[in-house]
């Protein structure tokens, strides 16, 4: 199956249509935001019968993205690509890039209307930060895009983010489809992506398994969960970076991943169901 085959009911651009759940509007939702309908919030009301805690793996998720670019940051990257950026928030990839290095280039890649409307309102005063109306799922149609080459220097290292993204993807070919990301990106660049994660555990399998149906059959129509061996497939040609010190180079939950500090508490089932690898290109 081709990426332009496989095509999710979320894949589809949503806009304002309130009779449809996005994917940007459920996560935002998730997160405990406003800009989400109705029909956004049933997808996490129906999750939550088997997932409660489904606002920990979303923050889970938001908290990891925050460290894996300062990390990138701190391996002097100043210019990124961040792949199906969703709803702003607190914390966007341009504002942690940007507070260490002012000058560094930051463009955002999306398809949904109302993630453009936002973005390009919350970047109207940015003179570093680029929004691409793109399909991510397409990888040709984001790197070929004018924004993205009249900003990106692909002779240089380049920061390139896949937060939640993929497990939206239907297609079986997602390591090829990653492999089309990374295969053009230059000596030095790094990749950061997060996924939900079937940890291969029985009791947590089983709530994966149970959230990937609630998801995949919801008003948003996606939502799956891969394992370690599938997400890492994901990263071909990549050295992984060790989420901490004495650790394996591997997928783990993001919680794990370079923690600011010891966990207040061990994790919950939705914080170990939210995988992520982080890895630069030799």
């Amino acid at each position: 199956m081709s990426p332009t085959d496989a095509k999710a009911p979320s894949s589809v651009p949503v806009g304002v249509d309130p009779n449809r759940a996005s994917i940007a509007r459920v996560y935002d939702a998730a997160l405990g935001g406003k800009d989400n309908y109705e029909i956004d919030r049933e997808v996490i009301r129906q999750v939550k019968a088997v997932a409660p805690e489904i606002r920990d793996m979303a923050w889970a998720n938001r908290n990891w993205l925050t460290r894996a670019v300062r990390c990138m940051v701190g391996q002097r990257i100043d210019q990124y690509i961040d792949c199906g950026s969703g709803l702003p928030t607190a914390e966007n990839v341009h504002q942690v890039v940007q507070r260490a290095n002012p000058d560094a280039v930051v463009v955002y890649t999306d398809n949904d209307p109302v993630v453009l409307a936002h973005a390009k309102a919350l970047l109207a005063d940015e003179s570093k930060t680029y929004i691409a109306s793109a399909d991510i799922y397409e990888p040709s149609q984001v790197y070929d895009d004018p924004i993205v080459q009249n900003h990106i220097d692909f002779s240089r290292p380049i920061g390139l983010v896949h937060s939640s993204t993929i497990h939206h993807y239907p297609g079986d070919d997602y390591a090829d489809l990653m492999r089309q990301y990374i295969d053009p990106l230059p000596s030095g660049s790094w990749v950061a992506l997060s996924h939900f994660y079937d940890p291969e555990r029985a009791e947590l399998s089983e709530v994966a398994r149970r959230m990937e149906d609630i998801f995949s059959h919801s008003a948003m129509g996606s939502g799956w969960f891969r394992t370690r061996a599938e997400i890492l497939s994901m990263m071909p040609g990549l050295e992984i970076i060790a989420p901490q010190p004495g650790m394996d180079a591997t997928v783990v939950p993001c919680d794990l991943w370079w923690p600011d500090g010891p966990p207040p508490r061990p994790l919950t089932t939705e914080q170990e169901l939210i995988g992520c690898a982080v890895g630069y290109k030799p």
